[in-house]
C-alpha cells in the first residue's frame, strides 16, 4: 500500500479522554480525484479526512490519526453526537449519486482493506462500529452507498454484514420495536434525533440490504437487523462487541 502525504489544515484536538472506536467510511462525491483532495486540503472549505482512497489503490494521508478530522459533520451513533471526536474517516474517490455514480475499483477496495486491518490494531475499533456516512447522519447522507461492498470488507474482518441464514427470524413488533431494535445498534431515532423512521431505515438499507432500498420495514429488513444485533451487546448504555 502506497501512502503519500497530503496535508489538511483542517483538523483540532480530539477531547479530552476521547476514544477512537468508530471508523466511517465516505464517497468523495466529486468529479475527480483531484477535485476532492482540494477540498479536502482547502482551509477554506473545513473539511477534512484522515485518508482518501483513489482509485488505483493510493492512499493519501490528510490528518493524524491522533487529532479530529471533520468528516461526519452533524451526526449520532449509539448517544455520540461529535463522531469526529471519537473516529477515524476515510474518503474513497467515486462521483457519487451527484455525478454518477460508478462501482468502486479493486485496487481502491484492497488499499481501504490493508488500511482498514491497521487502524484496527490501533484503535478498539469494535466491528459494528465500521459504518457509512449515511448511518451516522441518514438525513444528510447517502455515502458511500448501495454499491459499496460491505459484504466483501465484513469477510476480511471489517465491519459485519448479515448472514443470508434463515435463522435469524423477523421480530414481527411492528415499526416501533423496529426503531428500539436499530437504537440497540446504535443508529439515532426518536426522540434522540429529529428524523423520520423511514429515512433511518432507508440508511440501514442501504448499507446491510442494498438490493432493496425502500425505507419500508419488512420481514426481511427485520432479519437483517436481528442478525446483526446478536454481533453487539449493550454495556453501561454504549455498544459493545
Amino acid at each position: 500500500m502506497r501512502i503519500v502525504e497530503r496535508p489538511s489544515p483542517n483538523f483540532d484536538a480530539r477531547p479530552e479522554n476521547a476514544h477512537i472506536d468508530i471508523l466511517v467510511l465516505h464517497y468523495t462525491g466529486m468529479r475527480n480525484a483531484e477535485e476532492a483532495l482540494a477540498r479536502l486540503c482547502d482551509p477554506a472549505a473545513k473539511v477534512s479526512a484522515h485518508y482518501t482512497i483513489d482509485r488505483d489503490g493510493t492512499v493519501y494521508r490528510h490528518v493524524d490519526e491522533a487529532r479530529r478530522a471533520r468528516h461526519a459533520g452533524v451526526s449520532y451513533w449509539a448517544g455520540e453526537r461529535d463522531v469526529n471526536g471519537r473516529s477515524i474517516g476515510i474518503e474513497l474517490v467515486n462521483p457519487g449519486h451527484e455525478f454518477g455514480y460508478i462501482p468502486f475499483a479493486e485496487a481502491q477496495i484492497a488499499a481501504l482493506i490493508e488500511l482498514a486491518h491497521g487502524i484496527l490494531l490501533r484503535h478498539p475499533i469494535p466491528r459494528h462500529r465500521v459504518l457509512g456516512h449515511s448511518d451516522v447522519a441518514p438525513a444528510r447522507k447517502t455515502d458511500p452507498g448501495e454499491l459499496f461492498p460491505w459484504r466483501e470488507l465484513a469477510e476480511n474482518g471489517i465491519g459485519v454484514f448479515p448472514s443470508h441464514s434463515p435463522a435469524s427470524p423477523a421480530s414481527g413488533g411492528g415499526k416501533e420495536a423496529f426503531a428500539a431494535a436499530l437504537a440497540q445498534f446504535g443508529y439515532g431515532v426518536a426522540p434522540e434525533v429529529d428524523i423520520p423512521l423511514a429515512t433511518i431505515v432507508t440508511a440501514f438499507q442501504r448499507h446491510f440490504r442494498p438490493e432493496k432500498i425502500d425505507g419500508i420495514v419488512d420481514a426481511e429488513t427485520e432479519r437483517r437487523l436481528s442478525a446483526l444485533l446478536p454481533l453487539c451487546e449493550t454495556t453501561n448504555g454504549r455498544t459493545r462487541p
